[in-house]
Parts: C-alpha cells; sequence; structure tokens
C-alpha cells in the first residue's frame, strides 16, 4: 500500500489532479444538469473505468511519479512486446505476396494480365467489407478475445494460399484474409488509449506500427533464404508455398499465445495487482477518456458523422494509401526494374524496413517529446516526396540512386501513424471513437484497393504513371496534414474560452462519462 496511500479528507490533498475522490456518486450542480452541454451524460451508462472504483468510496488515490513510472515500466513489459510482434506479423502477412510473386506463384497458379493486381486489391476489399462490423465487436466484445480469434483465424487463412490451385482459389482466400485482419489496427489503437496517457501514445503507436519495418526486414530474408535454399537443395513443394506455410504457422502459434496473456483492459489485467489496476485506471484519467462503453450511442455516431475531423482523418487514409497499396505489393517487381536479379531484390528490399523502423520511433518519440505529433508526420512525408522523386527524374541507368529513392519512400507511414495515434488521443466516446477508427481503415482500404491498379503491366519498366500518381497523393497528404494542426489549435482555444467562462463547472467524474471530445469542454486536443 507504499505506492497508493488512502486518504479519507480530500482537502488535504495539494494536488487535485492526482487526489480525486472516487465515491460511484455523480452530482450536476446542484442536482440537475443545467447545462444542454452535459445533456448525455450519464452515471449509468459511463465508462467501464467506473467499476474499477466501485467499493473504494471516500478513498483516494496518490500516484506518486516514482510509482507511476514502476507502473509504466509494467505495463510495458507485459503489453508491448504482444502488440509489436503481432503488428509486425499483420504487415508480413499481407507482403507475402509480393515474395511469393517472384518465387513462382504466378506461373504456378496461371496469372494472367491484371490478374495479380487484383489479387493485391481483394485483400483490401475483404478489409473494407468488414471494417465497420468488426468494430462494432472490438467494443461490444472483450477487446482482447475478439483480437486473438481474428489473429489465428488470418494465420489459418494464410497457410490456405499454400493450397491454392488457380486464380479464383487466391481471390477467395486473400478476401477472407483481408476479413480477419481487419480488426489489428482498429483495436490496437484502442488498447493504446485505454492503457497510456496522451503524452506516451504517440511514441507507443509509433513503436508498434514500427514493426512492419522490422517484419519487411525479417520477411526478405526469410523469403531469400527459403528461394535460396531449394534452388540449392530442392523441396517437395514450391518454394512460395513454404513461405505461405511458415509465415502464417507462426502467426496462428502467436495469436494462442496472445489469447492467453492480454488483458481485455485494466481490470482483468492478470500481471497486475488489485491496486495496480486501481491505479493504472485512475493515471488515464488526465485523457479525459476510460476504457471503454459497451453500448451503441446513436448521437456520437451522428457527431463522428458530421466533425470536420472525421473526413479530414479519412481524406489522408485515403490518398495517403493509394502510394501504400502499390508500394506494398509491387515493391519486390519494383526494385527488379532498378535492374537487380528476384534474389536480388528480396534481400534489397530489407533496408527500407529498417529506415521505417527508425522513422516511425523518432518521429513518435520527438511528436511526444515537443507535443506535436502532426509536424513531425509531415517531415517523414516530406522525405519520401524526396524518394519518389529520386525514382522519377533519376535515369534507368542510375540503379542505386533509384534504390536510395525507394529506401526514402519508406518514411511515408509517419503522417499515417500520426493520425492514428490521434484517434486514440483526440477522439472520445467510445462509440465515437470506433465509428472514426472504422472510416480511417475504410479509407486506408479504399486506397489500398486502388493502388495496385495504378503499377500497369504495360508501364514496365519505369511505372511511369504509377510513380507520378504517388507523387500527387503524397503531397495532397502534406497540406491536409496542415489542416488538421490548424483545426486543433483552433479547438483547444475555444474549449479554453469555455472553461474560462464565468459560471462554468465540471461534473464529478467527467472524464469517465463517456463524453465525446466535443461535448467535454476539458477536453484539450493534442496536435
Amino acid at each position: 500500500m507504499a505506492d497508493m496511500e488512502k486518504i479519507q479528507d480530500a482537502s488535504s490533498s495539494e494536488d487535485p489532479e492526482k487526489n480525486i475522490d472516487l465515491s460511484p456518486k455523480i452530482t450536476y450542480g446542484e442536482g440537475e444538469v443545467k447545462n444542454t452541454r452535459y445533456m448525455h451524460a450519464d452515471p449509468n451508462d459511463g465508462d467501464e473505468a467506473l467499476k474499477a472504483f466501485m467499493g473504494h468510496e471516500g478513498e483516494i488515490i496518490e500516484l506518486t511519479p516514482e510509482a507511476e513510472r514502476k507502473l509504466l515500466r509494467k505495463i510495458d513489459l507485459n503489453l508491448m512486446p504482444m502488440l509489436c510482434v503481432v503488428y509486425g506479423l499483420n504487415f508480413l502477412d499481407k507482403t507475402t505476396l509480393s515474395y511469393a510473386s517472384i518465387m513462382g506463384l504466378q506461373k504456378d497458379i496461371g496469372l494472367k494480365g491484371d490478374n495479380y493486381q487484383w489479387l493485391g486489391s481483394m485483400f483490401y476489399i475483404g478489409y473494407i467489407v468488414w471494417e465497420y462490423p468488426t468494430n462494432r465487436l472490438l467494443q461490444r466484445l472483450p477487446l482482447a478475445k475478439w483480437s486473438a480469434f481474428n489473429i489465428i483465424m488470418w494465420g489459418l487463412t494464410l497457410c490456405c494460399l499454400a493450397a491454392v490451385s488457380n486464380f479464383a482459389g487466391a481471390v477467395a482466400v486473400r478476401f477472407f484474409l483481408g476479413v480477419f485482419e481487419a480488426a489489428v489496427t482498429p483495436g490496437f489503437a484502442l488498447f493504446t488509449s485505454q492503457w497510456y496517457t496522451r503524452k506516451e501514445q504517440g511514441t507507443r503507436t509509433g513503436i508498434w506500427f514500427s514493426f512492419n519495418g522490422f517484419a519487411q526486414i525479417f520477411g526478405g530474408c526469410l523469403a531469400y533464404g527459403i528461394s535460396v535454399g531449394v534452388k540449392k537443395h530442392g523441396s517437395a513443394i514450391e518454394p512460395w508455398k513454404i513461405v505461405f506455410l511458415a509465415i502464417g504457422l507462426l502467426t496462428a502459434s502467436i495469436g494462442c499465445i496472445f489469447l492467453y496473456f492480454m488483458p481485455d483492459n485494466q481490470l482483468n489485467a492478470k500481471f497486475l495487482t488489485p491496486n495496480e489496476r486501481l491505479m493504472a485506471v485512475e493515471r488515464i484519467r488526465k485523457n479525459q477518456q476510460g476504457v471503454g462503453n459497451k453500448h451503441f450511442k446513436m448521437y456520437q455516431l451522428k457527431e463522428a458523422l458530421l466533425d470536420p475531423m472525421t473526413w479530414a482523418f479519412t481524406f489522408f487514409a485515403f490518398v495517403a494509401d493509394i502510394p501504400n497499396g502499390g508500394i506494398t505489393n509491387f515493391f519486390s517487381q519494383l526494385i527488379i526494374s532498378f535492374g537487380y536479379t528476384a534474389d536480388q531484390s528480396l534481400l534489397y528490399g530489407t533496408p527500407g524496413g529498417a529506415v521505417e523502423v527508425v522513422a516511425l520511433i523518432t518521429c513518435g518519440f520527438l511528436g511526444d517529446r515537443y507535443g506535436n505529433r502532426v509536424l513531425f508526420g509531415i517531415s517523414g512525408v516530406i522525405l519520401s516526396i524526396v524518394g519518389i522523386l529520386l525514382i522519377v527524374c533519376l535515369p534507368l541507368s542510375n540503379n542505386t540512386g533509384r534504390l536510395a529513392g525507394y529506401y526514402l519512400t519508406q518514411t511515408s507511414p509517419t503522417g499515417f501513424v500520426a493520425l492514428l495515434s490521434l484517434i486514440s488521443s483526440n477522439v472520445a466516446g467510445y462509440t465515437k471513437k470506433t465509428t472514426v477508427g472504422a472510416l480511417y481503415l475504410i479509407a486506408y482500404c479504399a486506397g489500398n484497393i486502388i493502388g495496385p491498379q495504378t503499377f500497369r503491366p504495360k508501364d514496365k519498366p519505369r511505372y511511369r504513371p504509377a510513380e507520378i500518381t504517388i507523387l500527387v497523393c503524397w503531397s495532397i497528404c502534406v497540406l491536409d496534414l496542415g489542416f488538421i494542426a490548424w483545426y486543433y489549435r483552433r479547438m483547444n482555444k475555444k474549449n479554453e474560452g469555455i472553461r474560462m467562462e464565468p459560471g462554468y463547472t465540471k461534473l464529478d467524474k467527467q472524464e469517465f462519462l463517456d463524453l465525446t471530445d466535443r461535448e467535454n469542454p476539458e477536453f484539450v486536443y493534442t496536435l
């Protein structure tokens, strides 16, 4: 009990933000709601975090800086490894198609014309169809359990690609792979928002998303090893089938571990003591959000659809992921177009993953350190523009320069990740958060569906139309990010003005009433 002292007299606290009455009674001024701003505040339908404080009437949590640092280390050690490894596998499972495309897949299953482009797009068609339903299920069902189910199923589905013998079978498997992977990104954004404070979320999101880069390094080395090994020693099945089976079975195995160890929220975290669970909930109070609410609220859906930031985020995801969809599925073939062999393309693609890792972790850390994630997200997109300019402008004979340009394009996810972390930090109200997350990822899917179609077989080896499309898209993204930063500054000034109005009152436990960011004047938007 040394880390969490229980005090009966709240008036003795020196820091009201660290010592807050835990009584379950919610008061509204003189006993009734007089401000229409709080018309949706219902203590009987608040956040799950309120349950953590039941039975602790009159108690005060004193969370010292030392105790909070110790708790944060414990949370990081138990959550981040799982989030990182699974998210890396999520990217690896998508990119196996790119590896397989130069290991005999296209010939063995008889792909013709634009069949390969449609295989790349079909994953995102499954993703887009199931994105909103899976977000509703993430809200309604235990978060970790539903996430684990999808991890196991997408691993097993990936294994099924080793059994396909024609285009139709591959299309069907790719569709269901998209269905099961649709839960991972919104689910991980929810994990981040419920466990970490706003000042921690950008860094953590950048870290687990950066494992896309680690996956690219691992996947390239694995595919290269399998390809070279089969050429030297032979194998009972085709090398591209070995890739699908190896990565699919690994994913399903990790999904089982995730199911056992990952908690749904602080209230059922096995690695925390009862007192630490209270502290883990208390430390996120400053987010003006809790750990979740399982009830669908129509007014929050309407607010999400009318919020300009919802569509600014959605527009960014759509435009930014047209380049992503093309490069993810065609990076091996793009590198071959620079003058390298198929085996070399597997190996030379791996440094791009390292660039992505460094860019995401650096921008995430600096964004939290200086309180401006959007600015550092823009910096990565600008670097990627420089990279695509090198690919477009340099002659085909300049293999090294064009390859360096490809590596620079791998900094482009910084903008996407910055906004993904802002969904965790800046969108409050659980129904609104899941809705915005779903729309963001639906737009992500739409962009990724279009992306592979820009790489047409007739444009080989230069792929000039695709390269110009990528350049234009990233330039538009920079403008959109600038608008988002301006708008959030404007909203913070507006909320500050409301808080300074004479007679302004704050509800008891306002941060745990599942209010949206726009109806809670205490909310401060992260830039």
